[in-house]
């Protein structure tokens, strides 16, 4: 595969993945837009690892203090607030997961259609623009119940949905919920990780199973790629929650749906 496919590739995965914008609806579009053939499904899993890297890195001392306190309340240590988003994690993660594995034929054969993609991204971004606007944003994460984690974790299915955004629907219900961006952003990058080590692992037992020759080297510049444009994101992205909201997210949804929507409609 050619070098600049893989760079696109590589950043059009890190930079989607954490960004409300959905990250499974560009790459489905790249071979539309740019000509080039299916990157396949090698690529696929570096891109996802690549991004895996990037969060467990910057939420580094997050995980730490998350993992250290849920293990203590499994031997009857205190709960506090990050053993309750240990829990979270987990059974937010179990509706997305069982979804995700009853309809991935359903929805790798029906739902890749430019059009779909068109009218997730801008309806999801309504959504998402009327959680921040009506949304009171004054809980964090120690306010956390166990119906919100309902809430959250089934929403987090939606993403399953080309154009949808995982990161924005769970955003959007955080918000929803009173939770601040902050918060909301917070919940939402904890639980992409397990999200996307199943994927990852999915994605790499139908490869091993498959047999396909692998290239390494395009396969470490995706890993590499994603994984530094990933980081940059997730920094980009808390910074701009905080200064102006979720509304240039919301612009460029609307405005990307309208172009898909005039040039496949």
């Amino acid at each position: 595969m050619l070098l600049p496919q893989l760079i696109a590739i590589a950043v059009l995965q890190g930079s989607t993945e954490f960004l409300p914008i959905s990250s499974s609806g560009h790459l489905i579009l790249l071979p539309y837009i740019s000509g080039w053939p299916d990157h396949g499904l090698v690529y696929d899993v570096a891109a996802h690892f690549g991004t895996l890297i990037a969060v467990i890195v910057y939420f580094r001392s997050d995980l730490h203090n998350v993992l250290s306190r849920w293990c203590r309340s499994l031997t009857g240590g205190t709960k506090n607030e990050d053993s309750k988003l240990g829990w979270a994690v987990i059974w937010a993660t179990i509706p997305v997961a069982t979804i995700g594995w009853l309809t991935r034929d359903f929805i790798s054969a029906q739902l890749r259609d430019p059009v779909i993609i068109a009218v997730t991204t801008i309806g999801f971004g309504v959504i998402l623009w009327s959680a921040d606007w009506f949304g009171k944003r004054v809980r964090n994460t120690a306010t956390l119940r166990w119906s919100d984690i309902a809430l959250i974790g089934f929403a987090q299915s939606l993403a399953l949905i080309p154009g949808t955004s995982r990161s924005g629907i769970t955003i959007s219900v955080g918000l929803a919920l009173g939770f601040t961006r902050s918060a909301a952003a917070r919940i939402s990058f904890l639980l992409s990780i397990p999200v996307i080590l199943l994927a990852t692992g999915y994605e790499a037992w139908r490869l091993f199973e498959s047999g396909v020759v692998i290239d390494w080297m395009g396969v470490l510049i995706v890993v590499a790629g994603a994984s530094i444009s990933a980081f940059l994101c997730i920094a980009i992205l808390l910074r701009a929650l905080e200064k102006v909201g979720v509304l240039p997210f919301v612009l460029y949804r609307f405005a990307l749906g309208a172009f898909l929507l005039t040039v496949y409609l």
